[in-house]
C-alpha cells in the first residue's frame, strides 16, 4: 500500500453515515488513526480466509467482494463504492475475512487497523451504534443473496428477484408512483455473477423483460413498468 495523507477522512467521505453528524473532534480522531493508500486495479485489499487486519473506507473507485467454492467456482455478493466501508464484519468479530475484496479500477481508499478502530468505536458509542446498522444492511444483503440462489428457482425468478430487490432496497432506488426505478451500476456481467447467470442468460431475459413490458432502460436508470408482472414470475 502505498500511504498517503492527501486525503483524510474528514475530506474523504463525510456522508457516510458511520461519520454523519459527528462532532469535528471525533473525525478528527478518525482521520488520526487512518492512513491513504492507491491501488491499481487488481489489487487485492483482503483475502477470504485471512485474519482482519482492519477496514477500508472508499474514497474513490469501486471494490468488487467475492467468496469461492470448495470447487472454485466465484460469487460475488456485493460491489463497495465511494464512501462504503469494507472488511467491517471480520474486524470487528475477529474471525477471518468472509470474502475477497479486489479492486476493479485505479482506487484510494482510508484503511483503520483493527485494534485501533476497536479502540474508536469503544471511546465514541455514537460511531459504534451506527457501525451495528451497518453490520445489520450486511447481514440483510446476505438474506437477499440467498434468495436469488436459493429461492428462486429459474433464470427468470432470480433476475426478476434482484430487479425488485433493487428497487426496493437499493442505496441507489428512487420510488417513483407506481413506476419504481433504480440507477443500474453493475455491468450485465455483473449482475450474473451476483444471482448465479451468465451474462449471456442475463442479456437475454432484459430482451425478454422489455418485449414483454415489464422493465424500461433507460441508459443506466431502470424503471420497472410492470411491478405486477414481475412478481408473477417469482410465482411461477
Amino acid at each position: 500500500m502505498n500511504a498517503l495523507r492527501s486525503l483524510p477522512v474528514i475530506e474523504c467521505i463525510p456522508s457516510h453515515r458511520l461519520f454523519s453528524n459527528l462532532p469535528p473532534e471525533v473525525i478528527e480522531r478518525l482521520d488520526a488513526i487512518s492512513s491513504t493508500g492507491t491501488y491499481p486495479k487488481g489489487a487485492f485489499l483482503f483475502g477470504e480466509g485471512q485474519q482482519p487486519r482492519g477496514v477500508f473506507i472508499i474514497c474513490s473507485g469501486r471494490v468488487r467482494l467475492s467468496a469461492s467454492s470448495a470447487d472454485g467456482k466465484e460469487l460475488i455478493l456485493r460491489f463497495a463504492d465511494s464512501g462504503d466501508v469494507v472488511g467491517l464484519p471480520g474486524t470487528i468479530s475477529g474471525e477471518a475475512y468472509g470474502a475477497t475484496a479486489e479492486a476493479i479500477g485505479p482506487l484510494q481508499a482510508n484503511f483503520i487497523p483493527r485494534d485501533k478502530f476497536l479502540h474508536f468505536l469503544k471511546e465514541h458509542g455514537e460511531a459504534a451504534v451506527r457501525v451495528a446498522e451497518i453490520l445489520s444492511d450486511i447481514l440483510h444483503a446476505t438474506y437477499h443473496e440467498l434468495r436469488y440462489l436459493g429461492l428462486s428457482g429459474t433464470a427468470s425468478a432470480k433476475l426478476a428477484r434482484f430487479l425488485l430487490d433493487l428497487t426496493t432496497y437499493g442505496k441507489t432506488s428512487t420510488e417513483s408512483g407506481p413506476r419504481p426505478r433504480a440507477t443500474l451500476t453493475l455491468t450485465q456481467e455483473e449482475i450474473g455473477e451476483t444471482v448465479g447467470l451468465s451474462r449471456e442468460t442475463v442479456t437475454r431475459l432484459f430482451g425478454d423483460f422489455k418485449r414483454r413490458h415489464l422493465v424500461e432502460i433507460h441508459g443506466s436508470t431502470l424503471i420497472i413498468t410492470n411491478k405486477a408482472g414481475l412478481e408473477k414470475i417469482l410465482e411461477a
